[in-house]
């Protein structure tokens, strides 16, 4: 079991427990006031050691260009736009600081631009300031919206920032880290179409 204060001084305590004969996380919630007493018992399936290996995250090489977001940017509403439009977007980075998002089919061409966004650059990356790294990713519009779902649902100031991070002709990761920073992070890894070098058009 584990236990997480807020600044508020709500106790929540999370275990593992069997209630009704099935496997449950158990959620026990109280305020120090007595204010507060909320018990939620969600039923759960037990993974046998031999199947955790299916349930890990996955291994990915360095990325390419990771970019952090400002939360009052958020990707969703224009993400929702394109899908509308096109069920395929590309995802152009740039440790400039830049990001395009555009569309090109038959009837349309749109790109959308973000500059001005955090290069995050690993210790052991070397990124030249004369020739910043670029990125080119084509991914699945829907996949893509799916994995931004949270800029809506998520009340004001439960995430503290979030990265991109482009992995070219194999990834796109986007990485959420709540807040406080000690409450966790959540992770999503984007599938993406292989593009041959003749159709990166940065």
């Amino acid at each position: 079991s584990s236990s997480f204060h807020s600044n508020s001084s709500i106790l929540v305590v999370m275990k593992l427990a069997k209630r009704g004969g099935l496997p449950c996380l158990c959620l026990d919630t109280s305020c120090a006031n007595g204010t507060l007493d909320i018990h939620h018992a969600v039923p759960v399936r037990i993974l046998r050691a031999e199947e955790w290996q299916h349930h890990l995250p996955p291994v990915v090489n360095t990325p390419d260009v990771q970019l952090e977001f400002q939360l009052d940017r958020p990707l969703r509403p224009v993400i929702e736009r394109l899908k509308a439009i096109s069920p395929i977007i590309y995802v152009e980075g740039s440790m400039a600081g830049e990001l395009v998002l555009r569309i090109d089919n038959d009837a349309v061409s749109i790109r959308t631009f973000y500059d001005k966004l955090t290069p995050r650059v690993d210790e052991e990356s070397s990124q030249s300031q004369t020739d910043p790294a670029r990125c080119t990713l084509k991914i699945d519009s829907k996949k893509l919206l799916a994995s931004l779902q949270w800029q809506s649902s998520m009340a004001r100031g439960t995430v503290g920032s979030y990265i991109i991070c482009m992995i070219e002709n194999e990834m796109m990761v986007v990485h959420v880290v709540l807040n406080p920073e000690d409450v966790g992070f959540f992770t999503y890894y984007i599938p993406v179409h292989f593009l041959s070098s003749d159709m990166m058009d940065f």
